[in-house]
């Protein structure tokens, strides 16, 4: 049951995130998040991470964490709420869906994976999804730019995947030491990009209490207690429960939000959550055996 409050705080963010955008330029309102949210797991990451530890990290260790922060905040959480903008939450939350897909064709040359025929299955499992959400394929202006924008993020996120494989092959950190190595690295970035390029406006009461629950509790919290919930769930337990997000934030966004949701859009969703979960699991079973 932690495990599935921790994705409903995750998906509660989209509606936060575009009630917030309205008063907050994207990059800015992102960087604020992070950066919030990484000073609030800074005393219990120096808890944790002892110097030695640090100290034993290489130049390429540490080039993979700023890589790792670089593309999993600064580019895939920037892209994100640029994306928030433009599309609905749920068009948001399914291409984000891509991402197993990516990293299942990116891992044969740069990990030397190979693809099971479960992970083929689901991804073409997914695609038939995608398929039925986005018909007809027509989009407005607007929604090309998101969709651009989210292309690039889904990228990101493909990139931290991969990255943080890499990563956690080598120094030993703890989650927590790497997720607040990481976002400190990237959400200083984001934030000094948002700064740079849209300004801070004046925010009222209402819109730091935004920032400050998506930081404290949506992101710090959340995370802390989703490390907890890996203690006792198996891998093919967490996978399940955290793609149960889709769902979440298309139901979300349609009853706080009044976004569009039709029977085929609920179905073509479904259809991406089972598909992106096969392709997860696929992986699993690989490892396994």
């Amino acid at each position: 049951m932690q495990a599935l409050f921790v994705t409903l705080l995750w998906s509660s963010s989209y509606v936060l995130i575009d009630i917030g955008l309205t008063d907050i330029p994207a990059l800015t309102f992102a960087g604020l998040r992070y950066t919030l949210a990484a000073i609030v797991l800074l005393p219990l990451f120096f808890y944790q991470a002892t110097p030695q530890r640090l100290a034993s990290l290489s130049p390429r260790d540490w080039g993979l964490v700023v890589l790792l922060g670089v593309s999993m905040y600064t580019i895939t959480q920037g892209a994100q709420f640029l994306a928030l903008r433009h599309l609905q939450s749920a068009t948001v939350s399914l291409l984000l869906n891509f991402t197993p897909v990516i990293v299942l064709g990116a891992s044969i040359p740069v990990l030397g994976e190979r693809p099971t025929s479960r992970q083929l299955l689901g991804v073409a499992i997914l695609l038939v999804g995608v398929g039925l959400y986005f018909r007809p394929l027509q989009f407005p202006a607007s929604e090309v730019f998101g969709l651009t924008v989210m292309g690039l993020g889904v990228l990101g996120n493909a990139a931290a995947a991969i990255l943080g494989r890499r990563f956690n092959r080598g120094p030993g950190l703890s989650p927590l030491a790497v997720t607040t190595l990481t976002m400190s690295i990237g959400s200083v970035l984001l934030l000094g990009s948002g700064l740079a390029t849209q300004g801070l406006p004046a925010l009222s009461l209402e819109n730091w209490l935004v920032v400050g629950w998506l930081a404290i509790v949506n992101t710090a919290f959340a995370f802390t207690l989703w490390n907890h919930t890996l203690q006792t769930l198996s891998a093919v337990e967490s996978s399940i429960i955290n793609n149960t997000m889709l769902i979440q934030v298309a139901v979300l966004g349609w009853v706080l939000l009044d976004e569009s949701l039709t029977v085929g859009d609920g179905i073509g969703l479904l259809i991406v959550a089972v598909g992106a979960l096969v392709v997860q699991l696929g992986r699993s079973r690989s490892k396994r055996e």
